[in-house]
């Protein structure tokens, strides 16, 4: 016992004369001070409103609200067993059964379509919100956060940004901060208000996650961490200084609800938008009458393109402008009035921002080199591309071999006209490299490496001359579409 006690004192002696050494400043260090996000919402705040929409349904139809195969039988019995409550009661039916059909003279019922949230642009009543919040509405409600409600008059919308615009009968009202979009920085604090499940002037706060993310819709979103749920859309997204700097509109979901990762429309976009709504009511927007894809980093050195940039014309509408410009499929966009175009979603949002008549310069890349081309600027409307079959009534010709796999037959000039194009040749069989990489029977060969392809004894001449070590860039129309598509020829 004697020893046991002894020796506990010793290791207790040794770990008490150990503990100075243990650096100060690491106990000491001052703990991080979290923001305050009070001030700023009570500025923010009395601007953000609550928007709810209805629509006219007539008296009778409150019976079809049900899913399909339930009856009220079925429903009761659901909401008594797993709520403990009685089945929700229909209209003009107090017992939760089916409704009595209404007359054909009975007027229409005004029934609740969604909740969704919006902010004051003017103090004379001029509120942005989303468009999927106010589409197919008969009436728009805005609720302020003094709890007066007014019916809204619609401005205007923009389905392909989702900015709406209404108006409501008021004056001397609160209003946003507008921010700069452009200085949003990754990792900045950032507050969302809103009305999420119908909850007015909730709150929620979080970071920004990325810039410009793009989701495969017209503008690059602003994405966060900020809990957004059904509800929040039409929101502001606020910075620190209290200025607005996005519009809540989508959450990445596979539940319905909030799963960490949600996307805000950027302000200034937005606000272009919305200027265009207030003075016409409608967003106006330019075209060159392209389709478009993605540079890849094999396409990109196949083509000798220093770096994968750009927007690769896969189709060109005939009589365009594009077309009347002399750009053609299989051109590289790398530049639009000198800015430069990084990825493919970037050229839309450029052309669209410019104002339709005004002439602007493309710059290509085309067999190795870039060049400038004048273009004038339309104003959008639906695009049509005409369609053809190439391999209707295919003309038996002797078929090639080469060393990218392919046998290949020259089209009719019957055929280029029908597909638009001036020269090509038609594949009629893959295997090997072609094969690898997806070619198909039908496709149509326009290019190969830097030399246009105008009958089948030339592209045999062409590929003969490959080098089996070096990808090479084969220019494939298949269908409307036009695109590089990177093939490494096979050993002789």
């Amino acid at each position: 016992m004697i020893k046991l006690t002894l020796r506990k004192w010793l290791v207790a002696v040794t770990v008490a004369a150990c503990l100075p050494l243990v650096p100060h400043t690491a106990a000491a260090a001052p703990a991080a001070n979290l923001p305050d996000f009070a001030d700023l919402v009570e500025k923010v705040g009395p601007a953000v409103v609550n928007i709810r929409t209805t629509a006219n349904v007539p008296s009778g139809g409150a019976r079809d609200v049900l899913p399909p195969g339930f009856d009220n039988g079925d429903m009761s019995e659901f909401f008594r067993r797993f709520f403990g409550i009685p089945l929700p009661q229909a209209p003009g039916n107090p017992k939760g059964g089916s409704p009595a059909p209404a007359p054909d003279s009975s007027p229409d019922t005004e029934q609740n379509r969604g909740v969704g949230s919006g902010f004051i642009l003017s103090a004379d009543g001029y509120v942005m919100t989303n468009a999927h919040v106010v589409d197919d509405a008969d009436t728009i409600y805005v609720t302020l956060t003094d709890k007066r409600e007014f019916k809204a008059k619609l401005i205007g919308v923009d389905d392909r940004t989702d900015v709406a615009v209404v108006k409501i009968q008021a004056s001397n009202l609160p209003t946003v901060a507008i921010g700069d979009s452009n200085k949003v920085r990754v990792g900045e604090w950032v507050v969302a208000i809103g009305s999420p499940f119908g909850l007015d002037n909730t709150v929620t706060a979080g970071i920004v996650s990325a810039k410009g993310r793009n989701t495969g819709d017209y503008l690059p979103f602003i994405q966060t961490d900020v809990a957004v749920n059904p509800g929040n859309s039409g929101g502001p997204l606020i910075n620190m200084q209290g200025e607005v700097i996005g519009i809540n509109s989508q959450i990445y979901s596979r539940t319905g609800g909030f799963m960490g990762i949600s996307f805000a429309i950027p302000i200034d976009e937005a606000m272009r938008v919305a200027e265009q709504l207030k003075t016409t009511g409608k967003v106006t927007r330019g075209r060159i009458a392209v389709a478009i894809g993605e540079v890849t980093k094999d396409v990109a050195d196949s083509i000798g393109l220093p770096k994968a940039e750009g927007a690769l014309v896969s189709s060109v509408e005939p009589g365009g402008p594009a077309d009347k410009a002399g750009i053609q499929p299989g051109d590289i966009i790398l530049k639009f009035n000198g800015r430069p175009v990084d990825t493919a979603s970037d050229l839309p949002r450029m052309v669209g921002d410019t104002k339709p008549g005004a002439k602007a310069t493309v710059t290509v890349w085309r067999k190795g080199q870039a060049r400038d081309l004048p273009i004038t600027v339309v104003e959008t409307q639906p695009e049509a591309v005409a369609k053809a079959d190439a391999r209707a009534a295919t003309p038996q010709k002797p078929k090639q071999s080469n060393s990218l796999g392919l046998t290949v037959s020259d089209l009719s000039a019957d055929q280029l006209k029908a597909l638009k194009l001036k020269n090509g040749v038609q594949i009629d069989g893959v295997d090997g490299p072609a094969a690898r990489v997806g070619l198909q029977r039908g496709d149509v060969v326009l290019r190969v490496g830097d030399t246009d392809i105008t009958s089948a004894k030339q592209f045999a001449e062409v590929t003969a001359q490959l080098d089996p070590q070096k990808m090479v860039a084969v220019l494939v129309r298949r269908g409307d579409n036009t695109q590089f598509i990177p093939v490494r020829p096979r050993q002789k």
